[in-house]
């Protein structure tokens, strides 16, 4: 290399950290206009921070058969993904999220999808927010917050549906399950359970008596009379629908708080008679 070209370069050199000290001023400035950018597996205040795929979101608000009637409300928001997908469903939807960097975020997302006026965030603690609204309620927890929360769920109103990513309710076995198509680390499942209403105790059906016990959805007991006990068989609760089956008829009823009402069929010669129950002591 000459005199002529080291000179060059010595004149160039400064140019050139100039020109990489204003590259990267501008790269940070980039950054720091796209505001906060959450990252997979962020620490929060009970779980780590794992986005459900889109796929599975829609997967989940599906099999709860989510309507623009329901007000959806989802624990651990996140980016918000779940309520605003709602949100674009036509339902009102509410996130509850610990984390303020992840509420503003998610305040961005829906405002970007021009879905503010049905999808509404706000910072706080799942255990202390009140449930009662929802008629729809999604999640993405660990199994021990999900079992937390179950005696909540349960003193919902009947036929509120819960949703749940992959993880499960304890004993409290799924009404409905269902993969889908692809795998994200394993997080492809969607769970349903629809809060069943409470049956158990003594019901009287015109002379007789039935008795019931009740374990989650599912449902057990005798049909009793002056004559015979008759124990009753596929008994379940699917919100305030009941059915069960006893002496070769099958009984599908509505519960109302202390009355049902419904139908009784016998399969073998296809009678049918209109039912009633009245719970005892009411």
């Amino acid at each position: 290399m000459n005199m002529k070209s080291r000179n060059y370069i010595s004149r160039l050199f400064p140019l050139l950290i100039l020109l990489l000290i204003s590259a990267g001023l501008l790269a940070q400035e980039n950054k720091n206009n796209k505001g906060f950018v959450p990252e997979v597996g962020q620490q929060g205040k009970d779980v780590v921070w794992v986005p459900t795929p889109q796929e599975l979101v829609d997967t989940m608000l599906s099999i709860a058969n989510v309507t623009p009637d329901d007000y959806l409300i989802d624990l651990g928001s996140g980016d918000g993904r779940t309520v605003i997908t709602a949100a674009k469903i036509g339902a009102h939807a509410l996130g509850v999220e610990y984390n303020p960097e992840m509420v503003a975020l998610s305040k961005r997302n829906a405002e970007l999808d021009g879905v503010t006026d049905k999808a509404e965030f706000i910072e706080g603690d799942l255990y202390e927010l009140d449930l009662s609204k929802a008629t729809v309620i999604t999640m993405f927890l660990l199994p021990e917050i999900n079992l937390k929360l179950r005696p909540r769920l349960l003193n919902l109103k009947p036929g509120t549906r819960i949703v749940s990513n992959t993880f499960t309710m304890g004993e409290w076995e799924a009404d409905y399950e269902v993969d889908t198509e692809e795998n994200w680390n394993s997080w492809n499942t969607a769970l349903l359970w629809i809060i069943p209403a409470k049956v158990e105790g003594t019901w009287k059906i015109g002379q007789d008596e039935l008795s019931l016990t009740q374990e989650f959805q599912f449902i057990h007991g005798k049909l009793n009379n002056k004559e015979k006990s008759s124990p009753i068989s596929d008994g379940r609760l699917r919100g305030n629908e009941i059915t069960f089956k006893v002496n070769g008829a099958l009984y599908i009823g509505t519960v109302n708080g202390t009355k049902m009402l419904g139908t009784a069929t016998i399969d073998s010669d296809g009678r049918k008679w209109d039912w009633s129950a009245t719970r005892s002591g009411s």
